[in-house]
């Protein structure tokens, strides 16, 4: 019998998911004029069925090279854990306030270029496709709730909230899409009908999501211990100890709790309120939602590459392009879309600001900008795009929240000793953002697994989780506005296990790190460490782990 390569292997899976997802076909170089998938329950079915077959294809392969060895190991982790959380329902089911299948249909058209009349032509075509999107979505979860996989009510009726506003008919996202494309189609009324038929299609889901969806669902926010194993699992692509885990997080707190403290009562002795407060105040600090703050973050962006590149990276040219963005107000967040298959359109770092924001104190958002730009999202995605030893699977469609948020978070708390915090404001951020996302473990954990609140933590008197005690963690531990942290608790009720990829994630790399640094001794370098383990691709950080322990740096 004759063994078809890892390499094979992966082509045919990469080659029958195109058929089935304008990414896969996209990361083949393949032209789609429709990049609206199809969210119908026998696509999610064929998409299943295929991860199967590859998972048993993979276990007969062949390795030829060191790369194949790594191919295999990175995708038979993705692939079992995707097929776990299929199996749970979780795929199919999914609604939460960001990063679904809903969601990602609008998000489309934010990469959709509409300059000319070919552009808008393309976005037109897309854009009629956006109601039997919603319609074959509404069909999956249908199709998922009679099997008894149901997301909880309070998902369901979040996205109704959101799709809601997509669809307003004056000022809604789809309107005003089509009213700034409108004025370059070559067919003015057809933008505009299309623009109106999403919009509609947005606000008859919404309905259908609360009056019949919803009464589905349960009430019950937290999912549970053995649901939450399996998506913590796929979310990390690692078996943690869960408890352990929660420990880690709660130490974390104090500890950062303690740094922040210090530093808050250097710029106030009023307390960390009234310090940041002080800070906000500052002259320069305050910059109006509008072209200002795009340039801002720009600006970030390019100082943090000049600083880096060539010390503790090497960049490729493609990083270098990165552009600020506002998105739609609504989510308070800070989020990044990585460049198109063929480099031509940019990495982007959005800003969501709050709902009726007039201006933003950029202070606060120093560290997310180096989260989601350099020298985190953005440097690892374009490193990895650039890698041509790796396969397409794993430069394009390989995306493991562990890793990446990891990584992230990682490069975030390394940001001071590499010369990319200037003042005593910036260095809050830093303490911030890591008091925030070591707060993400003990709230999501304590939510969904119904874990005791220690006494005398430093945080909180509560000693029960409730969806308002994590708020409340929230604003008092990372400085958020409470519109921002009440959409951040849902997002962790809507995603059981994405919360721990940032604090998790990144204690692998720095144990990692440090483990690299002791084996080589005064042979180590940070750079040639951080080149060679970006050189090895995504994957879960089980298998990271295994192969950087393999791989001490030389």
């Amino acid at each position: 019998m004759t063994h078809r390569t890892v390499t094979a292997v992966a082509d045919d899976y990469v080659a029958a998911l195109a058929a089935l997802d304008p990414s896969a076909a996209e990361a083949l170089g393949q032209e789609s004029d429709l990049v609206i998938p199809d969210l119908s329950p026998g696509v999610f079915d064929d998409q299943l069925a295929l991860a199967r077959r590859t998972l048993a294809d993979l276990g007969s392969a062949t390795e030829t090279d060191p790369d194949e060895r790594v191919l295999r190991i990175a995708m038979t982790e993705r692939l079992t854990n995707n097929i776990a959380l299929a199996e749970s329902g979780f795929t199919t089911r999914l609604l939460a306030p960001l990063a679904t299948p809903v969601h990602g249909v609008k998000q489309i058209f934010d990469n959709l270029p509409a300059s000319d009349a070919d552009e808008t032509a393309r976005l037109l075509r897309n854009l009629e496709q956006v109601p039997t999107a919603l319609q074959q979505y509404r069909q999956t979860l249908t199709a998922a709730a009679d099997q008894g996989f149901v997301a909880p009510a309070r998902q369901a009726r979040l996205v109704a909230e959101q799709a809601r506003g997509w669809g307003d008919p004056d000022v809604g996202y789809f309107r005003t899409l089509a009213d700034d494309a409108a004025g370059v189609a070559a067919d003015a009324e057809a933008m505009s009908r299309a623009g109106a038929a999403a919009a509609a299609a947005c606000v008859d889901l919404a309905h259908w999501l609360e009056t019949e969806h919803a009464p589905r669902g349960s009430a019950q926010d937290g999912v549970g211990r053995e649901f939450y194993q399996v998506t913590s699992r796929a979310f990390l692509g690692a078996e943690i100890d869960l408890e352990e885990t929660y420990q880690y997080g709660w130490d974390r707190l104090t500890a950062l709790t303690a740094e922040v403290d210090q530093l808050t009562q250097e710029i106030s002795d009023e307390g960390p309120t009234a310090a940041m407060e002080t800070l906000d105040d500052r002259p320069g600090q305050r910059l109006p939602v509008g072209p200002e703050l795009v340039t801002w973050i720009e600006d970030r962006i390019t100082s943090s590459i000049e600083t880096l590149d060539g010390t503790v990276f090497d960049l490729p040219p493609e990083v270098r392009n990165c552009e600020g963005r506002l998105a739609t107000p609504g989510s308070g967040v800070i989020y990044y879309s990585p460049p198109d298959v063929g480099l031509t359109r940019p990495g982007r770092v959005y800003w969501s600001t709050p709902p009726d924001a007039d201006d933003a104190p950029v202070w606060r958002e120093v560290s997310t900008v180096h989260h989601e730009g350099v020298p985190g999202h953005h440097l690892q995605y374009s490193v990895t795009m650039t890698q041509d030893h790796l396969h397409p699977w794993q430069r394009y469609l390989c995306h493991i929240h562990g890793y990446a948020e990891g990584w992230a978070h990682y490069t975030e708390g390394r940001a001071e000793s590499w010369g990319l915090v200037h003042d005593e404001g910036e260095r809050l951020s830093v303490l911030l953002a890591q008091r925030w996302r070591a707060a993400r473990i003990v709230v999501d954990l304590g939510l969904h697994l119904d874990l005791p609140i220690p006494a005398d933590n430093g945080v909180t008197s509560a000693s029960q989780w409730s969806r308002e005690v994590g708020q409340d963690v929230l604003v008092t531990v990372a400085g958020m506005d409470r519109h921002t942290a009440v959409f951040e608790v849902d997002r962790y009720l809507g995603w059981p296990g994405q919360a721990l990829a940032f604090c998790v994630g990144a204690r692998l790399w720095e144990q990692a790190r440090d483990a690299a640094r002791q084996t080589m001794g005064s042979d180590y370098d940070e750079k040639a460490f951080h080149m060679t383990a970006l050189g090895l691709g995504p994957m879960g950080l089980d298998p990271l782990r295994s192969l950087l322990t393999e791989r001490t740096v030389r």
